[in-house]
Order: structure tokens, then sequence, then C-alpha cells
């Protein structure tokens, strides 16, 4: 496949941009202009709101999904991990031995609280492993297999868990149907996790093992509930926003790591927020009549989710969440009220609005699985005072390079607002650091761009 040489784009899109300037000036409104990976385009083409409404009523027909539902073979949590199971194996012929899928049982005590009896839980997981076998990075996509009523106890009462998060779940079936077929550098693991209505169970072990294990974990993405499009209380129906949840000051912080946020005025610049900058810029770029939104927080007003585990581990993790949430049907037990309808239904569901939250989830997991790892020892250089800023780095670790966007916002500016292509790997800029923050990518030969990293003072 032939892949245009970035830097001769950039100096096409200096002229382009000049003359944009110019009529600009004369009245017109500016361009944007946006380049597509056609093979990323073509997988997120692929993704079906048919295939995502035939694995949701597949899995609801299990009844309930609470984490302690009796094992039966049609019934309960363990009926359901076999079902997904078998989905995710149904892909590993067409992956020629990258895609390998298992469920990975632990068990869980009482703990007095959600957990009344010891109970083997397990987490449902799908490992596309990278073509590069030095290539060790590793991005993890979850959603979570288990259900609720409105008593988090009642593990009898139906409990179909359409949304939350049989959304999440289904999403990862459609998306390792896609990209099994196709190879990365980098290995991507999907997993439904078990027991996160009883406790971030089945989150906190894997967290833990990847810690355990050394993972070279670069990103984890939490989909829960990102089919719903219709809000409770205010009746707005809205299926062109998502959101995106991320951490600004790190659950982990070391001293050193404190010391140097606080140094730098990097509170809006941890690792979760540049991964959800990433996100909003790539999905977009992608996915038609779907705005990111980013949340600064780690997650909803005083409530958490999957993501939090490996926030807590140290971990870069967020969490995305459909824009207004509906109270009648999270949490619920399947009732007529008032004329209500309660329960997590799957008529509620919007396979449209749910189709680009998973195609936009694959979009992101192909962009950072097939970019350049980032650029090491990004600094930016503190040795004078000047009205200029010179920004270092080293080549990364893993892949082929093309060059590097160094990228530039003002310090009130959620997103980044100019970048700047080159194959150096310096940059002086007559932009002054007192008023700007700045970030540095590695750019791939295909285009694709690793995350962003903020730049570390140094004085030599």
């Amino acid at each position: 496949m032939y892949w245009p040489d970035p830097f001769k784009f950039i100096q096409m899109k200096v002229v382009f941009f000049g003359f944009l300037f110019f009529w600009a000036m004369s009245g017109f409104s500016q361009v944007t202009t946006i380049i597509r990976n056609p093979e990323i385009q073509e997988m997120t083409a692929q993704v079906s709101s048919d295939s995502l409404a035939y694995y949701l009523e597949g899995l609801v027909a299990y009844g309930t999904r609470h984490s302690l539902s009796e094992e039966t073979e049609n019934r309960g949590i363990e009926a359901a991990r076999k079902y997904v199971l078998a989905k995710f194996k149904s892909f590993e012929s067409q992956s020629r031995g990258r895609l390998s899928s298992s469920i990975d049982y632990f068990p869980v005590y009482t703990d007095g609280k959600r957990v009344n009896r010891e109970v083997k839980m397990g987490n449902v997981m799908a490992t596309l492993k990278g073509s590069n076998p030095n290539d060790d990075r590793v991005f993890v996509v979850s959603g979570h297999i288990d259900s609720r009523v409105s008593d988090i106890m009642n593990q009898e009462s139906d409990a179909p868990g359409a949304n939350d998060d049989g959304s999440g779940v289904v999403a990862l079936i459609e998306m390792v149907r896609i990209m099994s077929a196709r190879s990365f550098p980098a290995t991507i693991v999907f997993v439904a996790v078990s027991g996160e209505e009883q406790g971030l169970i089945g989150a906190s072990h894997l967290a833990k093992k990847a810690k355990e294990e050394h993972w070279n974990l670069v990103a984890m993405i939490n989909n829960d509930m990102i089919g719903n499009s219709q809000s409770s209380g205010t009746g707005i129906r809205d299926n062109l926003k998502l959101r995106v949840f991320s951490e600004g000051v790190p659950l982990y912080e070391t001293e050193d790591m404190a010391a140097f946020r606080q140094r730098t005025n990097a509170e809006n610049d941890s690792k979760s927020r540049q991964l959800a900058r990433y996100i909003k810029e790539v999905a977009e770029r992608y996915v038609a009549h779907l705005e990111i939104k980013l949340i600064y927080r780690n997650d909803r007003f005083l409530r958490g989710g999957d993501h939090t585990p490996f926030s807590r581990e140290g971990f870069t993790a967020v969490r995305l969440c459909e824009m207004n949430e509906n109270y009648t049907q999270q949490h619920q037990d399947l009732r007529v009220a008032d004329g209500i309808a309660y329960g997590d239904k799957v008529e509620h569901i919007d396979f449209e609005y749910l189709r680009k939250n998973t195609a936009a989830n694959l979009a992101v997991l192909a962009n950072l699985a097939g970019a350049p790892s980032v650029p090491q020892n990004v600094g930016i250089r503190i040795s004078e005072l000047t009205n200029s800023t010179q920004l270092v780095w080293e080549e990364p670790k893993n892949g082929q390079v093309a060059g590097y966007y160094v990228l530039l916002r003002e310090t009130s500016s959620s997103m980044w607002e100019k970048k700047f292509f080159i194959k150096e790997k310096s940059i002086d800029l007559l932009y002054s650091k007192d008023n700007y923050f700045f970030a540095v990518q590695a750019v791939g030969e295909n285009g694709q761009e690793s995350l962003a990293v903020f730049p570390k003072p140094v004085r030599d």
C-alpha cells in the first residue's frame, strides 16, 4: 500500500494554509484538512449496527448476569461468559494465529458488603498479539459483563443489562471481529470483566495482574454504557456526543510526580488527559457526526468504573460513556410504574449511536497499535530566560518514524491548537513557555501518531 511522504504533505500544507490565510483575510471562513488512514477508515466502515444488535440479543437472553448468579447452561453470568468466549473464538481462524481467547478465572471471597459467599469469577479475554516481536506494548479495552437490578444483592431476578454494560461487551465482540483480520505491531487485549457492580472486582484483578507481570500497558480504555441516547428527567435525545472521563491529578502519584506536576503546572496534562485528547482527535477524524466531550474528572460525580483500578496501579486509563444517562433503565427492576417502563432492556438501545461509539474505539485502538511508541526523554530547555521555547527528544523505542509532531496550545485551551511537523529531534519555537503548553508525538511512516508526551525541564 502506498503512503504519502508526511514531510512533503506538510510542505504542501504550508502553502495551502498560506492561501487559506489570505482567503480568510478576504472574508471567507477557514477550511480544516483531515487526512485519514485508508485501512482504519475501511475498518470503521465495517462496524455494523445489525451485528451489534445480534450480539446483544444473544447476551441478554441469559436472563441475569449478576456476578453471584448460579451456574446453569442457559442462564446466569457463567453461561454469558461462555457465550462471549465462543464469539471471540469464532474469529481466531481469520487471525493467522495472532488471536487467542480464554477466561481468566479467579476466586473471590466474602467481603461482608457486596459478596456474601465465595464465588468463582472470570474475565473473558481476547488477545490480538502484536506482529512485531520486539514491540511489547499492550493496549487494553474493556466492558463489564455483569448486570444488576435495584437490589445489588438480587441474583435471581432478570437483569438484562442491555446498556449497562451489554453495550460495552458487544462493542468488544464487534471490534474483535473486524480487527482480528488485521495485524498491528503492538498487542491489543479485549476484555469483558466480571464483578464491576460488586466493586470493580474483575478490573482490579486484571490491573494487579498487569502490574505484577510487568506488562508494558500503554493505555486502558473502559467502555461502560455507550448505547443509550435518551436522558431521563430532561428528555434530551442526543446520539452526537460521547464523554471521555480522565483524571487530572493521578490517583497513583509519587512525590517526584507531584513535584513535577506542581512545578510545571501540568495538572491538565496527565497521561490520561493526553489519552483523552488523543481519543477526541482520532475518533472525530474517522467517525462522522460524533463529538467527543472531554470531562475533567476521573469518572462521574462520586462514582467509579473499571478504569479506576488501572489508574490506581499507575496505568494510563480513561472511561468512555454516553452523554446522557437514563436512570429509569439503569440499575432498575423490570416494571411499569406511573406509566414509565423501568429496566435496562434491548428496546432502549440506540444501535446507530452504539455503532458510532464502537467505531470510535476501533479507530483509536488501530491508530495507537499501529503507531510508533512515544518519543523518549522529551525535554524543554530552561538554561536561560527567552521568549522562545526549545524542545528536544530522542527517537521512540519501537516503530519506524517518518517524523514528529510538536504540539502547542494556550494554557487556557483544552485541545492542542497547532501542530508542527519536523524530521529532526529538536525545535526552537517563537512561542513563550509562559503562555503555552507543549508536547511531542512520534509519527509513523503510515501517518499514525503516538500519544503526546509532555516535556520535562532540562538544562543542557
